[in-house]
């Protein structure tokens, strides 16, 4: 099932795959299918939705892309979009997450999409991932159809994830306690998950687990993908077990946050086309405050609309990048927040706005201590945090 915005006027496409987690074993999908019915099964959709963020119809929300053809894919599958397997004897649950996106493909071709020009694949945190999974091969289903003149493309938020080394070690026992890479390693048996051909090939037999992570996936793709990442996100965080909840942050934790930034920004330093805001939040994209987070003064849309252009040139001349129009966007400040743009934190229990300094100290953040290693003066420094810089 899917929602679908038609266009008439336009050969654009932005097809949006819905993010929402996953479970990876028949108790932890019992518990997801009692909790959160809506991603399990269609019988509780609504009849039509509203787009918001890059799904918006309005000029102001969406600058560049309100005017595409919309088509929205639920989350229904709970194998980060990969599974292509039916129900059957010995599993309860079917998992077509990866036939999902192609049968929506199929039938949308006879509702315009064999005269598009672009198709942007999209989807947000698990959606995200899923397009880093599906993206060659919705360009090879295309191809194989006969439609060679579609240029596909990739846009993954918040799904770039990293298998590193949790806080602390939890035992595997639901979506939330799982080290990352011991809850795909499990799903992927579960789904019967499929990875794209030429990443698989990277990697030893029983190892494709390797591709559901952004920095293995990413430079076997033959599809250009733009990549929007919070370089602090709070999914990454909670599988990693740092819970930021009512007490202020210990050293331990709070060395562990800025190295994981350091570590997401080194795996993006070879991305062409990317927006990493060192903010603490998750997904960006479709939410109706995407176009205030800036990256060294871009906004996202705009960078979008820079990296829509570059490959229209690159197309047409293979010229250098566009002066004055970035496409690789990373911040440099190395502390959750310490860009004045993003979004506004709230103290999770009291609800209360907090500006970027209440935030920190909340954190732990010992200011006499960081001015000291900085050689700054507290005061300074306390300037320096609020301006951004």
């Amino acid at each position: 099932s899917y929602y679908l915005k038609e266009s008439k006027g336009s050969r654009r496409w932005l097809l949006f795959l819905e993010g929402g987690w996953y479970c990876f074993s028949r108790e932890n999908c019992d518990t997801r299918y009692g909790a959160m019915r809506r991603l399990m099964s269609s019988r509780e959709w609504p009849a039509t939705r509203v787009g918001t963020g890059i799904l918006s119809s309005q000029p102001e929300e969406n600058p560049h892309w309100w005017n595409a053809n919309m088509v929205f894919i639920p989350y229904c599958s709970s194998d980060v979009w990969s599974g292509a397997s039916s129900k059957s004897e010995k599993n309860e649950y079917a998992f077509m997450g990866a036939l999902i996106i192609q049968e929506v493909i199929k039938e949308l071709v006879g509702k315009g999409l064999s005269t598009a020009k672009v198709l942007l694949l999209a989807g947000s945190s698990a959606g995200g991932t899923g397009v880093l999974l599906n993206v060659d091969r919705v360009a090879e289903q295309l191809e194989e159809m006969g439609y060679q003149g579609i240029q596909v493309r990739g846009l993954a938020d918040s799904g770039w994830f990293l298998d590193n080394k949790q806080y602390r070690r939890t035992d595997c026992i639901d979506t939330i306690t799982c080290a990352p890479t011991e809850a795909i390693r499990r799903g992927i048996r579960y789904w019967n998950g499929i990875v794209p051909e030429r990443c698989k090939l990277q990697f030893k037999e029983g190892e494709e687990w390797n591709c559901f992570f952004g920095y293995k996936i990413y430079p076997t793709l033959r599809c250009p993908v733009f990549v929007v990442q919070w370089l602090f996100d709070e999914a990454q965080l909670t599988v990693d077990n740092v819970h930021l909840t009512g007490q202020p942050v210990q050293e331990g934790q709070w060395l562990y946050i800025q190295n994981l930034g350091r570590e997401l920004r080194n795996t993006l330093k070879d991305v062409t086309a990317s927006f990493a805001p060192a903010c603490l939040s998750h997904e960006i994209i479709t939410r109706n405050h995407w176009t205030d987070i800036q990256v060294k003064g871009t906004s996202l849309p705009r960078a979008l609309h820079c990296w829509d252009r570059s490959l229209h040139e690159s197309n047409k001349n293979g010229k250098a990048p566009l002066k004055g129009c970035p496409i690789h966007l990373i911040d440099s400040c190395p502390w959750p927040h310490c860009n004045p743009s993003c979004p506004t934190i709230r103290d999770q229990f009291t609800g209360q706005e907090m500006n970027v300094i209440q935030f920190l100290m909340h954190m732990g953040f010992d200011v006499q201590k960081m001015a000291q290693q900085q050689g700054l003066e507290p005061s300074k420094l306390l300037g320096m945090l609020s301006s951004g810089n």
